[in-house]
C-alpha cells in the first residue's frame, strides 16, 4: 500500500515526485511553486489525473504563461496525456512548454531543464503518432542541449539524461531495435538508481523488459516485468502497473494479466484519467 503522508514540508513532495517515497499520501498542500509542481508530479506518477491537473492549474496561476515552472507544469501536463495514448494533444502542450522559455538565460539549470523535458516530450509524441524520424531528431536536440549545458553543470540533469534514454529506448523498440533498446533501457535505470529515484527505476526496468521481448527465450522479460508488476502495485503507480499488466498480458499472462489491465485502467478513470479514443 502508498505510505501514509508525513508533516507537510518541501523535501516530502520532492521525494514522493522524485525520490523514494513515491507513494506518499495524501500528499500536502503547499504555497511554494517548486514544491507544488513535484506535488503534481507525484500525483501524475499515482494516476490521480484530476488533483495532478488541478494543482498544475494553481501553479501557473502563481508562475503566469512564461518561464521555467510554467514551461515544466505545461510538459508536466503534457505527459498526463500522453500516459493515457493522447499524443497529439500532448504535443500541442510540449510546443507550448518550450515556447513558455523564450527569452530564459540559456545557461539557467531551471531552463535547461524546462528545454530537455519539452523536447523528450515531443519526441515521445511524435513517436506515439509514428513519426519516428521526427522523434530522433528531437532526441539528438535534447542530447546536443544536455552536452552544451553539461560543461556549466556537470552534476546536474540526471533526471533529463534518464528520460533521454526511455524515448530512446522506446523509438528503438518501435523500430525493432532490441539491442539499442536494451543499451538505453539499461542506461536509465543505471541513471534512476544513482538519483535514488524509485519510480524512475521501476519505469526504466519494464522497458529493460520490454526490450528483452527480443530474445528467444521470454523468461526474463517475463519475470522482470512481474517484478514491475509488484513494485508498482507496493508504491501505488498505478499508470506503471497497467503499463505492465499490458506487456505481461502480451507474455502470456492471460486472465491474470487482463484482469489486473482491466482494474488498474477503471481506477485510472476514476482517478480522472481519459483514454485516448482508437480510430480505425
Amino acid at each position: 500500500m502508498p505510505d501514509i503522508a508525513l508533516p507537510s514540508d518541501a523535501s516530502a513532495l520532492a521525494s514522493a515526485a522524485f525520490g523514494a517515497r513515491p507513494g506518499l499520501f495524501p500528499l500536502p498542500l503547499t504555497g511554494d511553486p517548486v514544491a507544488s509542481w513535484h506535488r503534481a508530479v507525484a500525483l501524475g506518477g499515482q494516476g490521480r489525473y484530476s488533483a495532478a491537473r488541478a494543482e498544475l492549474t494553481r501553479l501557473r496561476r502563481a508562475t503566469g504563461p512564461g518561464g521555467a515552472l510554467a514551461s515544466l507544469a505545461t510538459s508536466t501536463e503534457a505527459s498526463l496525456l500522453r500516459q493515457l495514448g493522447r499524443h497529439r494533444e500532448a504535443s500541442v502542450l510540449d510546443g507550448r512548454a518550450v515556447a513558455a522559455l523564450a527569452g530564459a538565460p540559456a545557461d539557467c539549470p531551471w531552463a535547461v531543464e524546462a528545454h530537455c523535458d519539452a523536447l523528450t516530450g515531443l519526441a515521445a509524441d511524435a513517436l506515439g503518432c509514428g513519426r519516428l524520424r521526427l522523434a530522433a531528431r528531437l532526441l539528438d536536440r535534447c542530447a546536443a542541449r544536455l552536452d552544451e549545458a553539461g560543461g556549466v553543470h556537470p552534476e546536474a540533469f540526471r533526471r533529463q539524461r534518464v528520460r533521454l534514454h526511455w524515448v530512446t529506448a522506446e523509438t528503438a523498440l518501435a523500430s525493432g531495435d532490441f539491442a539499442t533498446a536494451r543499451r538505453h533501457s539499461a542506461a536509465a535505470a543505471a541513471g534512476a538508481e544513482r538519483s535514488g529515484s524509485v519510480r524512475h527505476l521501476i519505469k526504466s526496468d519494464l522497458l529493460q523488459a520490454a526490450s528483452w521481448t527480443g530474445e528467444s527465450d521470454p523468461t526474463p522479460a517475463r519475470d522482470l516485468c512481474l517484478d514491475v508488476l509488484d513494485r508498482s502495485t507496493a508504491h501505488g503507480l498505478v499508470p506503471l502497473r497497467w503499463a505492465a499488466s499490458m506487456l505481461w498480458d502480451g507474455l502470456g499472462g492471460g486472465d491474470a494479466a487482463r484482469r489486473v489491465r482491466d482494474e488498474s485502467a477503471a481506477l485510472i478513470v476514476r482517478r480522472g484519467g481519459r483514454f485516448a479514443t482508437i480510430r480505425a
